[in-house]
């Protein structure tokens, strides 16, 4: 028999969890769930929309588990805030993770955790609460990534980091071994980080900018 799950957020990360969940999991997604200040439908997704408020009315946490499928604004405290007041009302908050990706006996993760395909997580490490973890990103041995952070795709973590809560790292970053990445620090796409962050720092490269010559004239 199917597990019931209500997915809190409305959207395309909403969207995309349930397809993960339906298709490698014994869950069976009833509905979705935001604050009624963003509701602007009753159903979406082709299931119902619920108020996050009144949630345990229509889905009681003792039949229901729910994920908070919320991005990463604002340092992840959105997340993080659905996640505190979901887990207040008592319900389960379950955790994926994608079934070609190996979890060693010697790593721990807490709940509320999405880890999508291609991810390679060596021997001991830790990926805290309400944290998710794109496609394609390498969790080096004896890594530890904190609460509620969300690292895009293909990031490169060496062996023994220290990643703090709410922090953001972004696609193809790489981080040298033993680095200590503090609470709330943005890493920005491209980004390579070879000593300690500071608390709230932001390390974003300059982008490509666009080369003075058009496609059209150029022999390509």
């Amino acid at each position: 028999m199917k597990k019931k799950l209500v997915i809190v957020g409305a959207g395309l990360f909403a969207e995309v969890a349930r397809v993960y969940f339906e298709k490698y999991t014994d869950y069976r997604v009833e509905g979705f769930a935001c604050h009624a200040e963003f509701k602007k439908t009753e159903v979406i997704y082709g299931c119902p929309l619920y108020e996050l408020e009144t949630l345990t009315k229509k889905c009681p946490p003792d039949s229901y588990d729910v994920f908070v499928a919320i991005g990463y604004r604002k340092m992840n405290k959105l997340r993080q805030a659905a996640y505190d007041q979901v887990k207040s009302f008592g319900y389960t908050c379950t955790t994926f993770v994608h079934p070609d990706v190996n979890i060693w006996p010697s790593t721990t993760l807490g709940d509320n955790v999405f880890i999508f395909e291609d991810n390679t997580i060596q021997p001991f490490t830790s990926i805290g609460n309400n944290t998710i973890l794109w496609s394609g990103n390498h969790i080096g041995h004896h890594g530890k990534v904190g609460e509620h952070c969300f690292i895009a795709s293909h990031a490169v973590i060496s062996g023994s980091c220290e990643i703090g809560n709410n922090v953001f790292i972004g696609v193809n970053a790489t981080l040298r071994d033993g680095v200590k990445v503090l609470d709330e620090s943005l890493i920005g796409a491209d980004a390579l980080i070879m000593k300690d962050t500071i608390f709230r720092g932001v390390y974003v490269p300059e982008g490509t900018e666009a080369h003075r010559v058009p496609s059209n004239k150029l022999k390509f």
